[in-house]
């Protein structure tokens, strides 16, 4: 079984690489013996580790985030789609061979192989200026700890047994034999390298990039990340509580008082593929289309796009039934919220028939493909519509002030309310009203506002299934999201909070590598 640890022992190529990732496919291999030697090689190191971002957030974390949780379904599936169902319709037992699973974990690795690299060989390395190498490096520990917190987040859990376990720890390059020695460590163990690389992040990266540089992390990323981290410590399943909210709040606090990051005035300007990287956004995933074979172009707007439909929703390429919204989705927008027009449509008109068709699919993400499905738009990761929302939460969890975390909302909400809406519908006279403490006798239903101003903000951005997890609310949600899309005998188990470890990671270590709880072990 020596090809199923392929992704920790076989030698990685850093592909060749320019400054202008965003738009690069790369042509070429180089040996990675032979080849970093410059700090122009770890430059290109460096990049080949965002651009390896691509084929994780094309679909990959889509289908086993947002997909997973009552946000979004299929339209459509082909076939016998047993992979999709099983993320989707919570189904029992969850086959440790789901391609889709395995994908991610295997890419996941991939790219945290290629951080390995810069950050193990880069300090042998001379360079012009020392600042530059520090920033190469907490470059490559921004994106190991982002890698990690993925997988932490997927696959963390409770094991067969019984402890709570983490993914596979690699925080350097490892020999074949070294690699069959490696097994499942303690999930704190890997928040800790996660929060270490995070800080050395914070420490490290500038306040920003020249225009050649745009798009690389920077301070004010990492510094949102390891709130974001805390957070999630301070829920299910670490149970970190008062102390992580307390510090996820002094991380937002040094967010919400730098000026350089600041609201868009609407919210559609934040999707327009024409206004990438704005100054609300903290750290977003590159795309370019009209590169060759569309290697760099982003699917979203093809794969979320109705199956059989025309040139009514997209005009040029795929349609793939992906992503689409639930009914439950759609109702949780207030009555005439602009942003249920910028995210999501309720049907389309059939072109052939002018049929009214029922077909919800996801707008947010539009643009006009040059072929197939090679669009331009970013994936914004971390944005301060997000951060603002969990300060509001954590303040509210922390017996903080709650009118402070009101007005935190009702910016998001003031926000959405200027932004232009659908034209044929006219907007109600109190349109997303400012939240009122007196409407909230108790923290509880303060949270669950926030809860559902996250959800209608953050909408297929693949942030709901997290948020539902480490809230522990998972259990509340699902069974009536299941039992409202056709599956009245579902009942809950708290063993699908945690994916299962795939069945080729299992088979390479056997006996070492310890299965989450609910699943067999290999």
């Amino acid at each position: 079984m020596k090809k199923s640890i392929c992704f920790l022992i076989a030698v990685l190529c850093c592909m060749s690489c320019s400054d202008d990732f965003i738009s690069l496919n790369p042509p070429s291999s180089l040996n990675s013996d032979g080849f970093y030697k410059t700090e122009t090689d770890m430059n290109q190191a460096v990049l080949s580790a965002y651009g390896k971002l691509r084929d994780l957030y094309n679909g990959q974390y889509v289908r086993l985030g947002e997909i997973r949780s009552d946000n979004t379904t299929y339209s459509w599936l082909s076939g016998n789609p047993a992979n999709e169902k099983g993320i989707d319709e919570f189904a029992s037992p969850l086959l440790p061979e789901n391609n889709f699973i395995t994908d991610t974990w295997n890419n996941s690795y991939n790219l945290i192989l290629r951080c390995n690299i810069v950050i193990g060989r880069i300090d042998a390395i001379p360079f012009n200026n020392e600042t530059t190498k520090a920033q190469y490096k907490a470059e490559a520990r921004f994106l190991r700890a982002l890698m990690y917190f993925y997988l932490n987040r997927i696959f963390g859990g409770t094991a067969l047994n019984g402890e709570l376990l983490g993914v596979i720890k690699v925080d350097k390059e490892i020999s074949q034999s070294e690699a069959y020695e490696l097994f499942r460590v303690p999930l704190r163990e890997i928040y800790d390298l996660i929060i270490e690389d995070l800080q050395f992040a914070e420490a490290n990266l500038p306040e920003s990039h020249p225009a050649t540089g745009v798009g690389r992390a920077t301070k004010g990323g990492a510094t949102a990340m390891l709130g974001k981290v805390y957070m999630t410590m301070a829920g299910y399943p670490l149970n970190g509580g008062q102390e992580y909210y307390t510090k996820a709040i002094q991380q937002f606090r040094s967010i919400i008082n730098n000026s350089n990051y600041a609201l868009e005035p609407t919210y559609s300007a934040l999707f327009d593929v024409a206004n990438k990287n704005t100054s609300e956004s903290l750290f977003e995933v590159q795309y370019k289309k009209g590169t060759q074979g569309g290697a760099t172009g982003s699917p979203w707007n093809n794969n979320f796009a109705p199956r059989f439909s025309d040139k009514e929703v997209v005009l040029i390429g795929d349609k793939g039934g992906e992503n689409s919204p639930t009914q439950n989705m759609s109702n949780a927008y207030e009555p005439g919220d602009p942003r249920k027009y910028v995210s999501m449509r309720d049907g389309w008109i059939n072109a052939k028939t002018q049929a009214w068709e029922g077909d919800r699919y996801v707008c947010k993400y539009y643009d006009v493909s040059t072929s197939g499905s090679d669009n331009g738009n970013n994936w914004i990761e971390l944005r301060l519509a997000d951060i603002y929302l969990l300060y509001a939460e954590a303040l509210v969890r922390t017996g903080g002030s709650k009118q402070e975390a009101i007005d935190y909302v009702n910016r998001i909400r003031e926000r959405a309310r200027n932004t232009p809406g659908d034209p044929e519908i006219e907007a109600p006279a109190d349109l997303l009203k400012d939240l009122q403490l007196s409407n909230f006798p108790s923290d509880e239903t303060l949270l669950l506002a926030i809860e559902k101003e996250r959800r209608v903000e953050l909408a297929f951005e693949n942030h709901r299934w997290f948020d539902l997890v480490r809230t522990n609310r998972a259990k509340d949600v699902m069974p009536a999201e299941q039992e409202y899309d056709g599956y009245p005998d579902f009942v809950w188990s708290d063993d699908a909070l945690a994916y299962p470890i795939p069945m080729t990671v299992m088979q390479s270590n056997t006996g070492k590598i310890i299965q989450n709880k609910g699943y067999t072990q290999m």
